[in-house]
C-alpha cells in the first residue's frame, strides 16, 4: 500500500510554528522534549496532547489524538512520544490504525517510540524517526541563536552585494 514509501513522507519544517507532542502527561519523555526545546528556541510554541501510551485503549487514544491535531489551527509538526518499554509496551506503536493514521495524517508526524534500539511500525510509517523523545525534539526545533547568526551573515552578504552594484552602477556611468 506504500505506507512505508519514502516518497509519501513529508518534510520537517524549518521553523515550526507550533509543534504538537503526542504523549504522556507524566514522566520523562514530556520532560526531555520540553527541555530540548526550550533551551533550544525559549518561545516555541508546544502543545501537549496527553494520551496513555500503553494498555488496549491506547491505540484508539494515539488515532483520535492525531486527528484532533490536523483539526488544531496553527500545529506544524507533530511529535509522537513514548519511552522505552517491553515489546508488550509499545504494542500500541505497532498497532494497524496508528500506522494508518499517521499515514493520513496532513502535518509532518516525527516517531520518538522507545529508545534507539526499540522500532516499531511507527517509526516506519512516521515521516520522520527520532532514536528518542530528545532528539524527535532536536529534529523539530531549530536553534535560536544559529538563525541569528545566520540571518545577519546573509544580511552583512546583502549589505555587500547593494554596495558593489551600487559601486558598479557608479563606475559604468
Amino acid at each position: 500500500e506504500g505506507l512505508f514509501d519514502p516518497a509519501r513522507k513529508k518534510s520537517i519544517p524549518f521553523i515550526p510554528g507550533r509543534i504538537g507532542v503526542i504523549t504522556s502527561p507524566s514522566g520523562a519523555v514530556i520532560r526531555d522534549i520540553l527541555h530540548v526545546s526550550r533551551r533550544r528556541f525559549p518561545s516555541i510554541d508546544i502543545l501537549i496532547v496527553p494520551v496513555r501510551v500503553q494498555g488496549p485503549e491506547s491505540p484508539g487514544a494515539i488515532v483520535r489524538a492525531l486527528e484532533d491535531l490536523q483539526n488544531t489551527g496553527g500545529v506544524d509538526v507533530i511529535i509522537l512520544a513514548r519511552g522505552g518499554g517491553s515489546l508488550e509496551d509499545l504494542a500500541p506503536f505497532n498497532d494497524e490504525g496508528v500506522a494508518r493514521a499517521i499515514a493520513r495524517c496532513k502535518l509532518p508526524v516525527i516517531s520518538a517510540v522507545g529508545h534507539e534500539t526499540d522500532y516499531t511500525i511507527a517509526d516506519c510509517v512516521a515521516d520522520q524517526r527520532a532514536p528518542t523523545p530528545s532528539a524527535a525534539a532536536e529534529m523539530a526545533v531549530p536553534v535560536k541563536e544559529d538563525l541569528f547568526i545566520r540571518m545577519n551573515a546573509l544580511f552583512v552578504r546583502l549589505i555587500d552585494t547593494e554596495r558593489r552594484t551600487l559601486r558598479g552602477l557608479r563606475e559604468w556611468q
